[in-house]
């Protein structure tokens, strides 16, 4: 329960460079210093607010964000668990020219990558964060030689990924089996996908489809040491790695010796 500086501060301090944290860009204050800089260009990650016009304004270049997937789909909060929720087999990072709106200014540069079958949403973050890094290099270096040329985006393909919510991660079992494992992919590590088994609610941190079982949603239809298969609304999904409250994230071979499950038993909704 202590505040700790972020590894992005922590390495800045270890390198002599000056951190500064307001609370707001809106101010007189912090414009002034801003200014002061008399910056060429600005670089925005993961900052999570609107410029204010007047700071996008400032640097000579303007504001470069460095977003998470290949606009114009996915603008937003969560682009990286949108894209594994709505099952898009690629996504990347777009460096794009930042203006007054919600990711809606020209794209500088796009680069893809491919969304694996088993990623969840560290790891595709993880990628995306090197191929981020990157790319704001590149563009930084295309930037001076005035090599870069600024694209509009297409508003008809624009899509919007919204702030994840802890609501969404509750498992509904009458949804299909395909969307549940997206689900348990995309909010791993946060916020994580729960359900409830016997008045106790537990988080669900791996599973796979399993196509051709079916029984009534929510069901347990077989639990041995590969996992736990839960019947849904269409086919199945074997529950493989599960925490109980206050417990470890746990393999459901370990799981079960703990808390046993047995065929028969149902999954309730929260």
């Amino acid at each position: 329960m202590q505040l700790n500086a972020s590894p992005v501060k922590q390495l800045a301090l270890q390198q002599g460079l000056t951190v500064w944290q307001p609370e707001s860009l809106k101010t007189e204050q912090a414009r002034l210093e801003i200014a002061a800089l008399d910056a060429d260009v600005m670089v925005v990650a993961a900052y999570g607010l609107i410029l204010p016009k007047a700071i996008l304004d400032m640097p000579r270049y303007g504001c470069l964000n460095i977003h998470a997937s290949l606009l114009p789909r996915w603008r937003g909060a969560a682009p990286i668990q949108r894209a594994i929720l709505a099952g898009d087999r690629e996504t990347g990072i777009t460096i794009m020219q930042m203006d007054e709106g919600l990711d809606t200014g020209n794209m500088l540069l796009r680069k893809p990558c491919p969304i694996e079958p088993d990623d969840n949403a560290q790891t595709l973050h993880d990628r995306l964060a090197a191929l981020g890094a990157d790319s704001i290099l590149e563009a930084l270096q295309l930037l001076a030689a005035d090599r870069l040329t600024p694209v509009e985006q297409d508003e008809g393909a624009a899509c919007y990924a919204a702030k994840l919510q802890k609501s969404e991660a509750i498992v509904d079992w009458r949804q299909d089996a395909v969307r549940i494992a997206r689900a348990v992919r995309a909010y791993n590590p946060y916020p994580v996908c729960q359900a409830k088994l016997n008045e106790v609610v537990l988080k669900i941190w791996q599973a796979e489809v399993c196509p051709g079982q079916q029984g009534k949603p929510g069901e347990v239809l077989a639990a041995d040491k590969s996992g736990i298969v839960v019947a849904c609304g269409k086919d199945a999904l074997k529950l493989q790695v599960l925490q109980r409250p206050g417990g470890k994230a746990q393999p459901a071979v370990q799981f079960m010796q703990a808390m046993p499950v047995r065929v028969g038993d149902y999954f309730s909704v929260i």
